[in-house]
């Protein structure tokens, strides 16, 4: 839900839906066509659902133990690699029980989540870049396949590439 009307209360989740809000308001009391002209001039939906996920960029915590931190760098420059959990456990230096332990008090997941949403950011930033092939964007951010990375992308952000790409791609503007 991206905003409230509780009669004389009105409340908003966000500067985005402070606008999904306001054309609330002038659909309310000046009609559907006026809200339609407003969000017309303003370059923005009429209506949205409130249904969609939000896009935010995860940044590194400023305090990782140092032993943890060169493992997510090591990991990040190799995205496309078949990684495991071993495989960073090994990297680490530690085994992968502890590990696993590192990242729930460091990064609260687990290393294979953490690794599956490093995999997620880099497929968005290729989309978001121009790549429009499924398969490169799959094999160059460690996805799999192009027929996997639609459901995968679903399954994860609630979206499919080509939807991703419609809303965040550089033919949008």
């Amino acid at each position: 839900m991206l905003f409230v009307d509780d009669g004389d209360i009105l409340t908003a989740a966000g500067s985005a839906a402070a606008l999904d809000l306001g054309l609330h308001v002038v659909r309310r009391d000046h009609g559907a066509e006026v809200a339609n002209s407003v969000s017309r001039r303003l370059v923005f939906a009429a209506h949205r659902d409130g249904g969609q996920r939000q896009f935010v960029e995860r940044p590194m915590p400023d305090l990782l133990d140092e032993s943890l931190a060169p493992v997510l760098a090591w990991a990040q420059e190799r995205l496309d690699a078949p990684l495991t959990v071993s495989d960073l456990a090994a990297r680490a230096a530690v085994s992968p029980a502890t590990l696993h332990r590192r990242f729930r008090a460091q990064l609260g997941t687990t290393p294979l989540m953490w690794l599956t949403g490093e995999r997620l950011a880099l497929a968005c930033r290729l989309i978001e870049r121009g790549e429009s092939r499924c398969e490169i964007v799959a094999r160059r951010s460690g996805l799999g396949t192009a027929t996997s990375l639609p459901s995968l992308m679903r399954r994860e952000t609630g979206i499919t590439p080509s939807a991703y790409r419609h809303r965040f791609g550089p033919e949008v503007s």
